[in-house]
């Protein structure tokens, strides 16, 4: 194993593993709708939009924390070819991070409901709907809804991927080429 690697700084390392939960809950929420009573189908969803927008928040945040604080390099010994996939999967990882709760917050401003059922973030205060979309023309709005709803569903197989990706690369730097990669992200 190589010496003590260099690590992210709190903040940044606070902000994954705060929004990789929340996006683990958020995927089991959704997972979970299916299955419930229907009494707690609103609850759950009304939760998984909740979500969404912190999960939007935080990963805006890490983005700009990311900006501002250079992370720490690559251990030169990984191959060209590895490093360059790291940074492509982490810049789609951010787009993603904010591609799918901006597309599930589009997709929930053109349901044709809207109006009646206020979202309301954790039941604290209510969160405003994309005006420019739930002031359309109701046909116009189901369109649009549908449309936002498939880019969701995509973004969100986009995200399991990537996931898969991540923690599979991670895993196999710490284990197979027994370089200390995960303590990079540790507290």
């Amino acid at each position: 194993m190589s010496a003590l690697p260099e690590k992210y700084t709190r903040v940044a390392v606070a902000l994954h593993w705060l929004i990789a939960t929340l996006i683990v809950v958020n995927v089991l929420l959704i997972w979970s709708v299916d299955f419930l009573p229907d009494a707690w189908v609103r609850p759950v969803i009304d939760t998984h939009k909740s979500t969404g927008i912190t999960v939007l928040g935080l990963a805006l945040m890490r983005l700009l924390w990311r900006a501002t604080h250079r992370p720490p390099a690559l251990p030169a010994q990984y191959p060209a070819w590895e490093k360059i996939a790291a940074h492509v999967a982490h810049a789609l990882l951010y787009v993603v991070m904010i591609a799918l709760p901006l597309s599930g917050w589009m997709h929930d401003s053109a349901w044709k409901d809207a109006a009646e059922h206020p979202m309301f973030l954790y039941g604290l205060f209510e969160w405003p709907r994309i005006a420019a979309i739930s002031s359309v023309e109701p046909d116009f709005k189901e369109v649009l809804h549908d449309r936002f709803g498939l880019v969701h569903e995509v973004f969100g197989f986009l995200l399991y991927g990537l996931y898969v990706l991540h923690v599979g690369a991670a895993l196999k730097h710490q284990f197979r080429d027994k370089e200390p990669e995960i303590q990079r992200m540790l507290p």
